[in-house]
């Protein structure tokens, strides 16, 4: 399998400062692996909420892939920081790229996800708003292609 394409550290506009808990732990006394998945959706909540972007809790996608490196052992207990970064916009999805760790330590894991303009009532894939790709674009100093 490839390992996630992830920008350089510098390259990051956005970082969420999130904790762990004890009971994140598995029984071997490392992050249990869901947790790293949990870690990246609060990660995307607070950069879209940061971007005026959210209505409430309701994200405007849904996650379509994502690919998860775990680099080291992570630990309950802990803050952590997750860098976010938009890599990609397309018409109805996007691409974001996502590093996590302690600060100022060796990342914990690396990832990057496909996300989908989604539309609730139709149960379908929609083109993305103009809002929405526009102040994502902005944010990311990327061209708005389609």
């Amino acid at each position: 399998m490839e390992s996630p394409h992830v920008p350089e550290a510098s390259e990051f506009r956005f970082r969420a400062t999130l904790q762990t808990r004890w009971v994140d732990e598995d029984n071997q006394q490392v992050l249990n692996n869901a947790i790293y998945l949990t870690l990246l959706e609060e990660a995307r909540l607070r950069y879209f909420r940061g971007l005026e972007l959210m209505d409430g809790a309701r994200f405007p996608f849904v996650l379509a892939q994502c690919n998860l490196r775990f680099l080291r052992p992570g630990c309950g207990g802990a803050e952590v920081v997750v860098a976010v970064r938009t890599t990609h916009l397309g018409s109805s999805s996007f691409s974001q790229s996502y590093r996590m760790g302690p600060q100022g330590e060796e990342p914990w894991a690396e990832a990057e996800a496909l996300l989908v303009a989604w539309d609730n009532k139709a149960r379908a894939k929609r083109p993305m708003t103009s809002a929405f790709r526009s102040a994502v674009a902005r944010f990311e100093g990327l061209a708005e292609s389609r």
